[in-house]
């Protein structure tokens, strides 16, 4: 029989027990879980931008916010992740500009038009200014807060045949991102496009599926795809970025203060990611150059233009799908205007 003091004593340790375990979980209920999905490696411009994110919100907000990043798309491929954070599933994406098209917001494929931006500066002049603020604003129809534009670089086009002329792209499977504006691309060289998640691109190339694809340097290193690629041309033709984004409802829902040091992080990440891009790609060239696996090729000044001839009907017929005023309105943006 148990004596009235330990019933007492293991009354006072049951509720103990309670008290503490009701602390734990408030504690656990104030911190702020974000998955932060996304489909490169790490080592890449921007999952060292996400990576370096999540150690700026954490520090910002004193841990009450916890940044969970699944790279590689560990959660997720491209053609899920978008409807995984209208759900709810994931807090925060950092797609390829590309990817809005499905969803209906055919505009970002303006950043797709072949040699729309001559060089970083030009680019900047819109993701940084108020022609990238309003695009990102569409999105909210959509339950989507578009915060930011992380840049990965300018594209580089690759194939186990040389690529000089638009001739020799004739009837080559290229694998794409799901663009209009990238079929029409590939269809104004000859080529073949086939639309395919990023994470099975290699093993495609690897097995023949396709015979070549585009991308920067830093995610063709970083996939290895010179591994499988025996000849690439350093066209610098397109520009791959991404859009950091929330959930609206989850993001509208934040504390003020949470919020204004999520906004803070975001931002020092952002000029970080940014700032590190144009060097990581070039290190992924040389990197490649030196591994002797893929031949690289320099456009002469008459091939290049060629290239850009080929592709001007891509305007014209883009400009039914997205618009001529905001081609326009890039266009200018990106030449100062």
């Amino acid at each position: 029989m148990i004596s009235r003091r330990t019933a007492t004593s293991l009354v006072s340790a049951g509720m103990l027990a309670l008290f503490t375990a009701l602390g734990a979980a408030a504690a656990s209920a104030e911190e702020i879980v974000i998955k932060f999905s996304h489909v490169v490696a790490p080592n890449t411009p921007k999952g060292k931008a996400a990576d370096k994110f999540k150690e700026l919100a954490e520090k910002y907000t004193d841990g009450k916010v916890k940044v969970e990043v699944y790279p590689n798309s560990q959660l997720y491929k491209d053609k899920e992740e978008l409807e995984a954070l209208q759900l709810g599933a994931v807090q925060m994406l950092a797609p390829s500009l590309a990817k809005f098209g499905p969803l209906g917001i055919k505009q970002f494929e303006v950043f797709d038009l072949p040699f729309l931006f001559k060089d970083y500066d030009a680019l900047h002049k819109v993701t940084y200014g108020e022609a990238g603020a309003e695009m990102l604003k569409l999105l909210e129809a959509k339950g989507i807060t578009g915060l930011a534009y992380w840049d990965n670089g300018f594209k580089v086009m690759s194939a186990n045949s040389p690529l000089h002329t638009p001739d020799d792209f004739l009837g080559l499977k290229m694998r794409i991102q799901s663009s209009k504006v990238l079929e029409a691309e590939m269809n104004a060289l000859g080529a073949v496009p086939q639309v395919m998640a990023f994470s099975e691109v290699y093993q495609a190339l690897q097995t023949g599926v396709v015979d070549g694809t585009e991308n920067p340097p830093s995610n063709m290193f970083t996939q290895k795809m010179h591994e499988v690629q025996k000849n690439a041309t350093i066209s610098n033709h397109g520009y791959l970025g991404y859009a950091v984004i929330v959930n609206k409802k989850f993001w509208d829902d934040l504390p003020a203060d949470v919020r204004g040091e999520l906004e803070k992080a975001l931002k020092e990440a952002t000029e970080y990611g940014n700032g590190i891009a144009r060097a990581e790609n070039e290190a992924a060239l040389k990197a490649m150059i030196d591994s002797g696996k893929t031949e690289f090729i320099e456009l002469t000044a008459e091939e290049r233009q060629a290239w850009v001839d080929a592709m001007k009907p891509v305007y014209e017929e883009s400009a039914e799908r997205i618009g001529a005023d905001l081609i326009a309105k890039i266009q200018a943006a990106a030449n100062g205007g």
